[in-house]
């Protein structure tokens, strides 16, 4: 395998030409991945700024902030931007899905759920230090831990979902799709995106279904599509090609040495 961060870019890419209150969608048969609005957002830059940080044992913290810093008009949020603002960045209790979308490289690397769970911490506290913000980020990190090392569905129903969102471990897609609206938290949207997943027959539908809940679409997509990838293990080349042409060089280079990263630990 590989393109491993690519399966994070494409589900950015794509949601975001549904972001906005009067663009967000609910029907699936009339989502277009990479229409004419589409761009990566901070939910990538994020992304590759945890992997670079890892792969390059740089200080997690900082590479976040220098990245984010370097890509100021991406999408962050209020809080986010008083953080990136600062010259001391300090965590601030954040409880929103930024931690879970941008944490897919700590699932991709880990050799043990211990590690997993470490790594998956060390994205989320430099801004999302409260309980819920490390918890969305654990347990997307370990979905697709869990996933890559061969684990089914079932298993990440009844071990991950079940342990960590509760409240949507026995929730099917069609029963809160209709009422499900915009939620940035990570009670909010994990759960919605791993559920989206589980329902999934492969990658591209994952992503489909993840934008046409009509919520914070990139996020959901973001969140989602490293867990279709770790379990379909594989993705359209052209959904690849296509999010490799929006990408800025310095990510297309994190990418590729971290496929390396990733498969050396795999030998």
């Amino acid at each position: 395998m590989k393109n491993y961060l690519i399966s994070e870019a494409i589900g950015d890419i794509a949601g975001s030409a549904y972001e906005g209150r009067s663009l967000r969608i609910k029907d699936y048969d009339k989502v277009k991945l990479f229409s004419s609005r589409a761009h990566f957002t901070d939910d990538t830059v994020l992304t590759f700024a945890c992997a670079e940080a890892f792969i390059d044992n740089l200080d997690m913290t900082m590479n976040l902030w220098k990245c984010a810093n370097e890509h100021r008009h991406a999408g962050f949020g209020s809080k986010f931007k008083l953080w990136m603002a600062s010259h001391k960045p300090q965590p601030y209790r954040s409880l929103g899905n930024g931690s879970a979308m941008r944490c897919s490289s700590a699932g991709w690397l880990a050799k043990t759920e211990e590690e997993c769970i470490k790594m998956a911490t060390a994205t989320a506290i430099p801004t999302h230090n409260h309980p819920e913000g490390i918890k969305g980020a654990i347990a997307t990190a370990l979905t697709i831990f869990h996933l890559k090392s061969g684990k089914d569905k079932d298993f990440v129903r009844e071990h991950l979902l079940n342990k960590y969102y509760p409240d949507w471990a026995n929730r099917k897609y069609a029963d809160f799709h209709d009422g499900y609206t915009f939620n940035s938290t990570c009670a909010g949207t994990v759960g919605p995106a791993m559920i989206c997943f589980l329902e999934s027959k492969d990658y591209v539908d994952c992503i489909k279904l993840a934008i046409s809940l009509g919520g914070d679409s990139d996020t959901l997509a973001a969140i989602a599509g490293p867990m279709a990838y770790a379990y379909y293990k594989k993705m359209p080349d052209a959904l690849v090609y296509q999010a490799l042409k929006n990408l800025p060089d310095w990510m297309v280079e994190v990418s590729e040495r971290f496929d390396d990263v990733v498969n050396s630990n795999n030998i």
